[in-house]
């Protein structure tokens, strides 16, 4: 299973990524039978014309939304443009899982009617319990945030990534962090500030998940702009003693 990096701007697209979204394949097969899937992790905004630097969008077999927020939902609407407009003709549908309302909401962001909304060009299904896509097996666990919001665990090859979504610290949480070969860990806030509850994690916080949960690697992602990443960084590194680093556009990670 490899990983790549699209985007991993915290709250909005930064000076040197996009907003959320990361891109995942895996192989199934051997020689001429060999094929390749790929799912999304989120569709921040900025992160579509991004993805293009990777892959042809109009491979993605399927995209998986942690919460509404639109750094981690907004450019649906551009590739919702792109599946539906392509002079290559429509590509078949594929699934987009989400928290409940899904549909409506990038229907509504895109200023379209309900029906049909984008549901000619993505089956919409709701998080209700583990999936499968192709060869990854998908648990999506609650976790604590304003809105509606998902953590994944993502397993391929005999591995498992966790990825936090955007979360407060939680038992939830935990469970996605639970032993995985690597976490990507969000880190909104610093721990020297007043921070309000039930939002993100500072970056003690996704030091101290790391550490109780023996995850392998902890890669942090979605620093807002505002703050020194390198600082955010130090602060994980005072909560667990193992592999940290920064999420950047373009890095690509093989679990």
């Amino acid at each position: 299973m490899k990983l790549t990096i699209v985007g991993c701007s915290g709250s909005y697209p930064g000076p040197d990524s996009a907003a959320s979204c990361y891109l995942l394949e895996a192989d199934v097969g051997d020689g001429e039978e060999k094929r390749t899937w790929r799912i999304l992790l989120d569709l921040g905004n900025g992160s579509l014309g991004q993805l293009h630097r990777y892959v042809d969008p109009l491979t993605i077999d399927a995209v998986l939304i942690s919460h509404h927020h639109a750094d981690h939902c907004l450019d649906m609407c551009g590739y919702y443009v792109m599946r539906k407009y392509h002079p290559s003709g429509p590509p078949p549908r594929i699934p987009v899982w989400g928290p409940a309302g899904t549909a409506d909401r990038v229907a509504r962001a895109y200023e379209l009617p309900l029906d049909p909304g984008m549901h000619e060009e993505f089956d919409f299904r709701t998080y209700d319990g583990p999936f499968s896509i192709g060869p990854f097996s998908i648990v999506p666990i609650p976790v604590e945030h304003p809105i509606e919001a998902y953590g994944l665990r993502i397993t391929a090859d005999g591995s498992t990534l966790g990825y936090s979504g955007d979360t407060a610290p939680c038992e939830g949480l935990d469970r996605v962090a639970a032993n995985v070969r690597l976490l990507l860990c969000e880190a909104s806030f610093r721990d020297i500030d007043d921070n309000p509850p039930g939002v993100h994690l500072t970056g003690v916080d996704a030091g101290s998940v790391a550490a109780r949960s023996q995850v392998g690697r902890l890669v942090l992602t979605h620093v807002p702009p505002w703050f020194d990443r390198d600082a955010m960084e130090a602060e994980a590194r005072t909560a667990y003693s193992g592999p940290v680093e920064l999420a950047s556009a373009g890095g690509v990670y093989e679990l």
